[in-house]
């Protein structure tokens, strides 16, 4: 298996490198929240205790690797391997000033009150670092890599990590063997049963088959953010015949669990936009309740104009 992992200070910008890294070489991106998504898949719904995050999310990667390459990208990811012919572990920094900067884009904050939510994220990080391995940061010693966003942007430094990754052949790598993956997870489940836990088995990757290239766009800026989504999970009956049998129903594109909101993507035409617009309305008329977003193309263009995204084709 080949693994990249990808972590960094808060307000680095090191989540924007690893995925624009992750989609140059050709790697499985995992997020934190797609990461936090398998793990209750996995374990069910209740948290996993802090002292067996480690040995849990070892067990879900291994698994993923076994047919994926992957870029992982979150905190504390560079301890989750051992360091191998087979990793790339990088590690984004910045000066306090360009994060400052970045939270105040990012929130929309004057600069005291970003410094504020900077020293409040910088806590969270190393909390969060703590408890999941024992330290509050890395050692320095954990990374084949350190980048410095203060000047340079991501795509430039997702190039750097693309180039490493290329010259360590990471793309040539095999698999993850079977037998190597069985004992990984022997391993890990050794670790989770002295917390009362065994992984289920039920954690898998799952693809989406998107009906147009600006439904993926749209996901992998959702993914970007650590947005769950679900990708046409329900279809609303409109119109019923006299015998009850529905005869006009709408699915809208996504659904955003976090935020309760259905997510509608719309490129086509004028004339099809109208008739898509008739549905939303009355899927509004008799499901008052729902809360539906829709994007227009020019909504959609702007989107991929800010976020520096490959549009897709219309």
């Amino acid at each position: 298996m080949a693994i990249l992992t990808i972590s960094g200070a808060p307000a680095s910008r090191f989540e924007e490198v690893a995925h624009e890294a992750a989609q140059r070489i050709g790697f499985e991106f995992v997020s934190e929240s797609r990461l936090s998504h398998w793990m209750a898949e996995e374990f069910g719904e209740m948290p996993v205790p802090d002292r067996a995050w480690r040995p849990a999310a070892v067990s879900i990667l291994a698994r993923l690797a076994v047919d994926h390459h992957l870029a992982i990208c979150l905190w504390g990811a560079e301890s989750l391997f051992p360091s191998s012919l087979f990793t790339l572990r990088a590690c984004v920094i910045a000066p306090e000033t360009r994060r400052v900067g970045n939270v105040m884009l990012d929130q929309r904050l004057e600069r005291p009150d970003a410094k504020t939510a900077l020293a409040r994220m910088d806590r969270e990080a190393k909390h969060l670092h703590k408890v999941r391995l024992g330290r509050t940061r890395p050692q320095p010693d954990s990374f084949d890599m350190m980048l410095n966003s203060e000047h340079m942007d991501a795509s430039q430094m997702a190039e750097i990590v693309q180039g490493a990754a290329e010259a360590r052949r990471l793309r040539e790598q095999g698999l993850l063997a079977a037998d190597a993956e069985a004992q990984i997870q022997f391993e890990a489940r050794l670790k989770l049963a002295r917390h009362g836990i065994m992984p289920a088995g039920r954690a898998r990757l799952k693809r989406a088959a998107f009906n147009h290239p600006s439904e993926e766009v749209f996901a992998n800026l959702l993914d970007f953010y650590r947005i769950p989504w679900e990708y046409e999970p329900r279809s609303f009956p409109l119109q019923w015949d006299k015998d009850g049998r529905v005869t006009e129903a709408f699915t809208p594109d996504f659904y955003l669990p976090e935020f309760d909101l259905y997510v509608e993507i719309t490129t086509m035409k004028q004339a099809l936009v109208t008739r898509k617009n008739r549905k939303i309305k009355m899927l509004r008329a008799v499901y008052p309740h729902i809360n539906i977003q829709v994007f227009y193309q020019k909504d959609y263009q702007d989107l991929v104009f800010k976020h520096g995204l490959k549009e897709a084709v219309h």
